[in-house]
């Protein structure tokens, strides 16, 4: 089984990686240590699996499993103001969680790309949609703030994760 990063066919066993793989994240997303009052919580590592997809299959599998974790988010706990804004919180953000997938050799490097991708999807949907809440202060600054105390919360677990994955083993017993 072919997997570089080009090849975007999908098999059954992709799509059943893919698919266990988002179903991870949203059990792991259901699990909050915090939520904040206007979107964005600190989970037990709900962005693992996609990152780990996008790490072991390449970057479009990435993407997809981003893309279907974050309709799935969208579907059960939605927080909705606007449509654009829904595209950057859910399809976009996640979506880029598949860009990890660049570093497959670094899970660190992965993992930061990963959610630093997302962070400027939630920056840029702060400025954009939640500037009233930002009561004075600069709305860049109040959203680089409010997205960063769950974000880097967010890539501390995650890092922490990935720290104990033992990802070369895993892809030899996924891509065997």
């Amino acid at each position: 089984m072919n997997h570089s990063s080009k090849e975007t066919k999908l098999n059954a066993r992709t799509i059943t990686l893919i698919a266990i793989m988002v179903a991870l994240s949203v059990v792991l997303n259901a699990i909050k240590i915090y939520t904040f009052p206007q979107g964005g919580s600190i989970t037990l590592g709900s962005m693992v699996p996609v990152i780990f997809v996008s790490m072991v299959l390449g970057v479009p599998y990435g993407i997809l499993a981003g893309f279907l974790f974050g309709l799935l988010d969208l579907i059960l706990d939605p927080f909705i103001v606007h449509p654009i804004q829904v595209l950057l919180d859910y399809f976009l953000a996640f979506s880029l969680l598949g860009m990890g997938g660049i570093f497959k050799n670094n899970k660190f490097l992965a993992v930061t790309l990963s959610i630093f991708c997302r962070f400027i999807c939630s920056v840029l949907s702060g400025v954009i949609f939640y500037a009233s809440l930002a009561n004075g202060q600069n709305p860049l600054i109040y959203s680089i703030i409010y997205n960063g105390n769950y974000l880097v919360p967010e890539l501390i677990i995650t890092m922490i994760i990935f720290y104990f994955l033992p990802i070369e083993r895993l892809k030899k017993i996924i891509l065997r």
